[in-house]
């Protein structure tokens, strides 16, 4: 039989079961007892949790590491845009590159093995955001698979030439187009923008909507019907959906069927979305994040995501996903052994179905993008935050953890 390129022994699925992976040509090609079986390189697992490479749907790039010298301090949404666009106008491409080579050094370090990153477009900093993260998009390419959406955070009508510079982002390398209903003078005008956008150079859409405390707008709903429109099911993203929560549970079910109809996947951003919304509130402080229990038990697919990375919009992280997990573990109420894995699904499964990949599972046929973690039970992935050992890219080892802990107390 054909040698693997890499064998993987003694795993632990999420499940429970003990297998071997075997993997050959980017692909895992079989699970089973593989002991005796041929590979050019061979992983002893020991027992450990192996799950997919995690999958972060929604991060800013471009504007990471933003908090030195354009830090928030009424912690409000609004001041961080401002501050944020304050910011921008001295840009350039070496800095952003700078920047997002940083945070994606530290995502890959913590096992993400697919990304999707806005990448703002505007009169303001034009295409530099693009011109930088372009050319990484190929060089970490052996490592983690880049997807690129040209965003409009400044809004399209209010800001004049917006529209054409998406359009020229599109036409030089970005891989699909994304707006901020919230953030323009007129949202449904805008949203049909970009679903024209989408359906002209055919790629996908991803929408930063309904971001606030009360359900001031609920601009998902004409999202939902514009996907329907155009055809575009399984091709749009909704991210932050915080004003859903805001609403009575039957309203919630309501618009959560029109959501499921419409095939939109929901990103939730936690670290930003609890440090951003209730700002307002003088007791009995709001968690502001959408309802992601009533999301998942009616069939959509909901991501947790990175979102930003040390500025105006979340002064924390580290790039780590599993974090991520972490917060809506607790924000959620999900504390069971099931709910923590439909946590850590959220990191895998459901983000490479919104991002339009194949299927994010251990399983014969799936891409070989893996994480050993240093535990036997995949839930402490998100319950422990249990670190990773090796991350694996189609099939080939690309980083691995060497850890030595000296206790010299225990010998006093």
């Amino acid at each position: 039989m054909t040698a693997f390129d890499l064998l993987l022994r003694d795993c632990r699925l999420a499940d429970g079961r003990a297998t071997d992976i075997g993997c050959r040509d980017g692909v895992i090609a079989e699970l089973g007892a593989l002991t005796e079986r041929a590979a050019h390189r061979l992983l002893e697992c020991g027992g450990r949790a192996v799950t997919p490479g995690l999958v972060d749907a929604h991060i800013h790039l471009d504007k990471a590491l933003l908090s030195e010298r354009a830090p928030g301090v009424l912690g409000t949404l609004d001041e961080a845009i401002r501050v944020t666009g304050v910011a921008k106008r001295r840009f350039t491409v070496e800095d952003i590159r700078a920047r997002a080579r940083a945070v994606l050094d530290m995502a890959v370090s913590h096992g993400t093995t697919a990304m999707r990153s806005h990448v703002e477009v505007d009169p303001i900093v034009e295409l530099k955001a693009l011109e930088a993260l372009v050319p990484l998009r190929d060089e970490y390419r052996p490592a983690i698979e880049l997807q690129l959406c040209a965003f409009a955070q400044e809004g399209i009508l209010k800001m004049p030439g917006t529209e054409a510079l998406l359009a020229r982002a599109l036409r030089e390398g970005a891989d699909l187009v994304g707006g901020c209903p919230y953030n323009d003078s007129d949202a449904r005008a805008q949203i049909d923008i970009v679903f024209r956008l989408a359906a002209e150079f055919g790629v996908f859409a991803d929408f930063h909507v309904d971001f606030a405390d009360e359900p001031e707008r609920l601009d998902v709903r004409y999202i939902a019907e514009q996907a329907v429109r155009h055809g575009w099911q399984d091709k749009v993203a909704v991210g932050h959906v915080t004003e859903l929560g805001a609403l009575p549970p039957p309203r919630q079910d309501e618009i959560i069927a029109e959501i499921r109809a419409a095939g939109l996947g929901v990103i939730v951003l936690p670290a930003t979305d609890l440090y951003l919304m209730g700002r307002g509130d003088g007791h009995n402080v709001r968690r502001g994040l959408a309802p992601v229990k009533r999301l998942l038990a009616a069939g959509v697919p909901v991501a947790a995501a990175t979102n930003n990375v040390r500025n105006a919009f979340t002064p924390v992280g580290t790039a780590n996903l599993t974090l991520m997990g972490f917060l809506v573990s607790v924000g959620c109420h999900m504390g069971t052994r099931l709910d923590l894995l439909a946590a850590l699904d959220m990191l895998t499964e459901h983000p490479a179905r919104i991002l339009g990949r194949g299927p994010a599972r251990v399983a014969e046929g799936a891409a070989a993008d893996l994480v050993v973690w240093e535990t036997e039970r995949a839930e402490d992935v998100i319950a422990a935050l249990a670190p990773p050992l090796f991350m694996i890219k189609r099939g080939r080892i690309t980083v691995e953890h060497r850890r030595n802990i000296a206790e010299p107390w225990r010998t006093w």
